[in-house]
């Protein structure tokens, strides 16, 4: 499979999307939800391609690269959560002065199919990831102009409605009006797929950072975003507790999501399941890594190489590493 729209050939209603019914396909709606950070240092091997066996092209770059390549994708989260918890994204003065516009998003009311208990504790996890994403953009953008002497980029375009393309491109839906931010299930497929690969853009880049502060910083943040990961993963799998002990609708639909992540964006999976939460090696429990181009892939839905905008990203990313 090439490209996203390759992926994007079976059919399901949207219905059958939210309730699990066909749920393998369904999770196709949330394949480019993939941000995650990554922070490096002077030098890394971009392999381009979805299961990484392209062509390989040894480029230099320093670490204020990296953490401005980190920084675009902490944008694209950051606007997601944040989106979802308040209706809207950063402010002027944490998006940067020549900022790209954000379409799409809303705010995330989970109230449908849950008890007022648990829609008041979601609404304040919420709150809390919504806000460190927040403050690891500032962090990013801080580390650059402070320690490194570099000038942070400003937030690129994003289209957060790119959701709505991907679902009629899967057949979920003939209206082109799917969205994450409608029901609590939707939203935690969408972040499933975010936290996972900033977990495994984080792993790729450690081996190359340069800078001491910068690697303990990156290393922080990626813990960060491994409880995330965690979180949403177990959330996962007590929604389908919820709906009986042998029901896996939800794990299906994250698994589906599992695959075709890897499908473009390259590295292992490991498959949600209630006796499997973890994603990491069976035979060491460490985490999985991925490049720069391997998460570009994930964020413009399309594997290969050259590719430098798409998906999430419609003018492409700001700073050097911007091509798959």
């Amino acid at each position: 499979m090439d490209n996203i729209k390759k992926v994007l050939s079976n059919k399901v209603s949207r219905r059958k999307f939210v309730a699990g019914i066909g749920a393998g396909v369904g999770a196709t709606a949330a394949v480019a939800l993939a941000s995650g950070c990554s922070s490096s240092g002077n030098s890394s091997t971009l392999t381009s391609g979805g299961g990484g066996t392209g062509t390989t092209t040894t480029t230099t770059y320093t670490d204020v690269d990296y953490l401005n390549f980190a920084l675009n994708l902490e944008y694209l989260e950051a606007e997601f959560y944040l989106n979802a918890a308040t209706g809207s994204g950063l402010s002027a003065a944490d998006a940067l002065t020549g900022a790209g516009a954000v379409t799409g998003g809303g705010v995330m009311v989970p109230t449908t199919g849950v008890s007022a208990a648990y829609a008041a504790s979601f609404s304040a996890y919420l709150n809390e990831v919504a806000q460190d994403e927040l403050n690891h953009v500032r962090a990013l953008q801080a580390t650059i102009s402070g320690p490194l002497k570099g000038t942070p980029v400003p937030r690129p375009a994003i289209a957060l409605d790119f959701f709505a393309a991907l679902a009629t491109a899967a057949k979920i839906t003939t209206s082109n009006t799917f969205t994450p931010f409608d029901s609590i299930p939707d939203f935690l497929i969408g972040s499933f797929t975010f936290e996972d690969v900033g977990v495994t853009a984080y792993s790729g880049a450690a081996p190359l950072i340069t800078t001491p502060a910068v690697l303990d910083a990156a290393a922080g943040i990626q813990a960060v975003e491994a409880y995330h990961a965690g979180i949403v993963r177990t959330l996962i799998v007590a929604a389908d507790y919820a709906n009986g002990a042998t029901s896996t609708t939800y794990q299906t639909i994250a698994n589906q999501v599992s695959t075709l992540r890897a499908t473009l964006g390259g590295g292992n999976e490991t498959p949600l399941s209630k006796t499997s939460i973890v994603a990491a090696s069976s035979s060491n429990a460490v985490a999985y890594a991925r490049t720069p181009a391997q998460v570009l892939n994930i964020v413009f839905g399309v594997a290969g190489t050259g590719v430098t905008s798409g998906g999430f990203f419609p003018s492409g990313v700001n700073g050097n590493i911007k091509s798959t």
